[in-house]
């Protein structure tokens, strides 16, 4: 793990969407392998470069978040799927077919190069959001930012900018503020590397919402 990281000296930038260059800076600060909050289509989140380990090792030491609770990834669009996951079970591409972008995300064999820090196990949490913010600021980014909640471990996830940056105000580069997030839960969760899905976390969208009984 990191010794020093230093978080605690880091000046925080408080960004609105509508400022020109907002999603640029922002993402600049993401590819210095520093964290950054943003928006997401459920509550603010709070995310780095997912191949950047020490980045990695920041998020989870700004968090207080445990080791054995891997970090999700959110992604601009289905294409960059392929650079954060090895394999995509046939269920898995049901699913994405039918809720991406959504508050759905889905558990996949993850790709050997990704920072052994970032999950547990060989597998990794992945999923779109419905947010065009939060997809141009991924996509300017390079497609994928390793995403957790916007507050620290057992505390409740940010819905606002203001919020998150009570919370975190020193621990990350930038705030990006684009109003009230318009989720009030996390995304669903939902192993897709068993013979058939399970549901780990219910969000949003229940197990009656996605259908899991095709997969009977």
């Amino acid at each position: 793990m990191v010794e020093d990281l230093n978080i605690d000296q880091m000046k925080t930038r408080y960004l609105r969407a509508g400022q020109p260059s907002a999603v640029v800076e922002t993402a600049a600060w993401l590819r210095r392998g520093l964290p950054v909050v943003f928006p997401t289509d459920t509550v603010y989140g709070v995310g780095v470069m997912p191949f950047d380990e020490t980045a990695i090792e920041r998020l989870y030491a700004l968090k207080g978040r445990p080791a054995s609770k891997g970090i999700p990834i959110l992604l601009a669009d289905a294409a960059d799927l392929a650079t954060v996951a090895r394999a995509i079970p046939p269920t898995a591409q049901t699913l994405i077919e039918r809720f991406w972008p959504g508050p759905l995300t889905l558990i996949v064999p993850r790709m050997p190069g990704l920072p052994d820090a970032i999950s547990p196990n060989d597998t990794i949490a992945v999923r779109i959001p419905d947010h065009e913010l939060a997809r141009a600021l991924i996509r300017e980014a390079g497609g994928a930012v390793a995403t957790s909640s916007a507050n620290l471990t057992d505390q409740e996830p940010a819905r606002t900018g203001e919020a998150a940056l009570v919370t975190l105000n020193g621990l990350v580069a930038v705030v990006l503020d684009d109003g009230p997030a318009p989720g009030a839960r996390p995304s669903t969760i939902v192993d897709c590397t068993t013979p058939r899905p399970v549901v780990l976390r219910e969000g949003p969208l229940s197990a009656a919402d996605l259908g899991l009984g095709i997969f009977s």
